[in-house]
């Protein structure tokens, strides 16, 4: 079955009509879900690499609920994503963010790693993720971070522009807040500011 699935994923991938290939990315998104497996972490991620948006927000909560039942397993899906999708995908930025809601105590960790990848918007929403998680020991991960000078374009949230930012400016931002040093504490990096999706 999985490997049927996987066939239509990349049909669906290489479909000319958008509508259709997020109708298809959105069903087996879902029918992955009633499976189990690394193979099916690996195949929802690889739907989560899709540029539909629709296909991506589903395929984000179907991996999400799995996790929540199987940790370990979406974990290790995860590492191999961070090993196997290449600079760019879809993929890296979206992950920190469906982890960030899982309360489990390897989170923090897993998020960590994505700091030290090639993709800038990856290592940017891992930063907006470890300030959401609130941990202050997660400011030992972003410190080394500092100086990155890659930048990445954020969104302003409720309107239509966006910001560019260095890397080392959102870790700045981060550690402030992981310290305390922001009066609000709900404030995310680059005041609010998320990655575009």
């Amino acid at each position: 079955m999985l490997a049927t699935l996987n066939e239509a994923i990349a049909a669906a991938l290489r479909e000319s009509d958008e509508d259709e290939a997020g109708l298809r990315l959105v069903r087996i998104s879902s029918l992955l879900g009633e499976l189990e497996g690394a193979g099916v972490v690996d195949s929802l991620i690889d739907v989560l690499s899709s540029e539909n948006p629709e296909a991506r927000s589903h395929a984000g909560e179907v991996l999400e609920g799995l996790a929540f039942d199987r940790f370990k397993e979406v974990a290790r899906g995860v590492e191999r994503a961070l090993k196997r999708l290449p600079v760019g995908s879809p993929a890296l930025p979206e992950l920190p963010y469906i982890l960030v809601e899982i309360p489990e105590p390897g989170v923090t960790k897993l998020i960590g790693q994505f700091l030290r990848h090639g993709d800038a918007d990856a290592v940017a929403a891992a930063i907006e993720a470890l300030v959401q998680v609130g941990d202050p020991a997660a400011a030992r991960m972003i410190e080394p971070l500092v100086d990155d000078m890659r930048t990445v374009e954020l969104d302003e949230d409720g309107s239509e522009g966006s910001t560019e930012l260095t890397i080392g400016e959102l870790a700045e931002e981060a550690l402030e807040i992981l310290s305390g040093g922001e009066d609000d504490e709900d404030e995310e990096p680059a005041k609010g500011r998320s990655l575009p999706s």
